[in-house]
């Protein structure tokens, strides 16, 4: 006699739904539709909404054959539970042809007119460097697209929370156009977190245009807004008091040498949007922007700055010194300053003390990233002034060590100085670093050196390495 009984199902068939959504969770699309056939229980869990709120779909410009099956699925997937979507990230890598810029538009045109109809929960997008201005977007597809994008945003104005439309290097008509499309149905947006940094066109003066002022006076619940200098003019920072003070909590400014800053804001304007939002920290990006006179007329001590990053890139002066930026500018920053960045080609001028002295007069910094020259005996005192608990770092990144006898280019204006050996004070300091029981957070310390043909062992031995170290101080 047969038996008719279903066969006895494995216990992982029994699993409860929130174990199950779990272990989807971390399964990539390709293992979740093959565990989907497992059985009833486990095809459930995989149609489950927490699953499909996050997506990244990535457009590759030349892609090998994994990659085209992995985009086609995040598309594919993201289309069949997109009613779910919260959470979209689109991605271009190395687009490279007018016919790959069509095929992105196409598709790009039905996710957001099929998104536009099915989801009503997306509060997150982003689409990073499209660089519209670029030759491989010919007229009409690029038109097309934006008009394709504003018409997505203004459907979905009411629920989203963060637009990033960082790279997309329109002009300032189209730009407005997108950004208005936000504010379309009720005349002002809720919006809480915007990047548009490079999102116009290089060499545009945002700050005097009325038609961008108009814009971002609609704005009335912004958190945090991402931009270049080349926005800024006294008539925004009246904008952002008048409608964001309340809710205004970081602003994030990059100023690259290409885009115009040479506007002159009022420190009375940032004092005023200060004092109104006292929430509120100012984190600058420069790139190539080093001379002082020009740091001067933006880095004004009204501006509540927790953040500085100076990168000389490929800058270029002989004239040009950053002595006078770490000694007079800023250290009117000491009373907020907690983050340091600087990418520095210094080997004209020796800036050990004056580095030292910037560190040890903000009270607050606690991350400081240096690439540039410096002594062995720079680390020394600075770690010797941490144990001693004259500073509160609690992270150190990247220094480029300057031991040789010689100078390092013929060029050069450092002066000939005797070869430094990591001595036995360097590894004390380590050692009393790591022993202080100092009541801060734990230091991470990351040294790094470049090696010279003429160091000896022991400086080679410190050129070759880089030195991860934790510090656990117990408070």
């Amino acid at each position: 006699m047969e038996d008719d009984s279903e066969p006895e199902q494995s216990s992982w068939a029994y699993l409860p739904d929130v174990c199950l959504r779990h272990v989807f969770h971390w399964l990539d699309d390709r293992d979740r539709s093959r565990a989907a056939l497992v059985c009833k229980e486990w095809s459930c869990a995989m149609h489950s909404g927490s699953l499909w709120r996050c997506r990244t779909i990535t457009f590759y410009g030349q892609p090998s054959r994994a990659r085209t099956l992995e985009f086609q699925s995040a598309l594919w997937y993201t289309k069949k539970f997109g009613k779910y979507l919260k959470h979209l990230e689109i991605k271009l890598s190395s687009p490279y042809n007018t016919p790959f810029i069509k095929k992105f538009h196409v598709i790009m045109r039905g996710l957001l007119s099929h998104l536009g109809k099915c989801n009503s929960h997306l509060v997150s997008l982003s689409i990073k460097y499209l660089e519209l201005d670029c030759l491989i977007w010919k007229n009409v597809v690029r038109a097309q697209f934006i008009k394709n994008l504003a018409a997505f945003l203004k459907r979905m104005s009411n629920q989203l929370d963060y637009l990033n439309l960082k790279g997309a290097r329109i002009t300032l008509e189209e730009g407005c156009e997108l950004l208005n499309s936000l504010s379309s149905l009720t005349n002002r947006s809720f919006i809480s977190e915007i990047n548009i940094e490079d999102f116009f066109s290089l060499h545009l003066s945002v700050y005097s245009s009325p038609l961008f002022h108009q814009t971002m006076s609609k704005f009335h619940r912004l958190t945090i807004l991402t931009f270049n200098y080349n926005c800024i003019s006294d008539e925004l920072l009246d904008i952002l008091r008048e409608h964001s003070s309340h809710s205004l909590c970081t602003l994030n400014i990059k100023c690259h040498i290409h885009d115009p800053h040479g506007q002159v804001i009022s420190g009375m304007s940032w004092a005023n949007l200060a004092k109104s939002a006292p929430k509120l920290n100012v984190n600058f990006f420069f790139e190539r922007v080093m001379k002082h006179d020009h740091l001067a007329r933006i880095l004004l001590e009204e501006i509540p700055v927790r953040s500085i990053s100076l990168r000389s890139c490929y800058f270029s002066d002989p004239d040009w010194t950053m002595r006078p930026t770490l000694t007079n500018l800023l250290p009117a920053y000491w009373h907020g300053l907690q983050k340091l960045t600087l990418e520095l080609n210094n080997d004209h001028e020796l800036l050990d003390n004056e580095l030292l002295q910037l560190i040890l007069s903000c009270k607050r910094l606690l991350f400081l990233k240096v690439w540039a020259f410096l002594s062995v005996s720079f680390m020394e005192r600075l770690l010797q002034n941490r144990a001693e608990r004259k500073c509160i770092l609690t992270t150190i990144k990247q220094f480029l060590f300057h031991f040789i006898m010689h100078q390092v280019n013929p060029n050069s204006l450092l002066p000939t100085r005797k070869k430094e050996k990591p001595s036995a004070t360097l590894f004390k300091c380590l050692h009393r670093t790591e022993n202080d029981k100092v009541p801060h957070s734990p230091v991470l310390l990351q040294l790094s050196a470049v090696m010279h043909s003429d160091l000896d062992f022991w400086d080679s031995v410190l050129a070759r390495c880089i030195l991860f170290a934790m510090y656990h101080s117990e408070g």
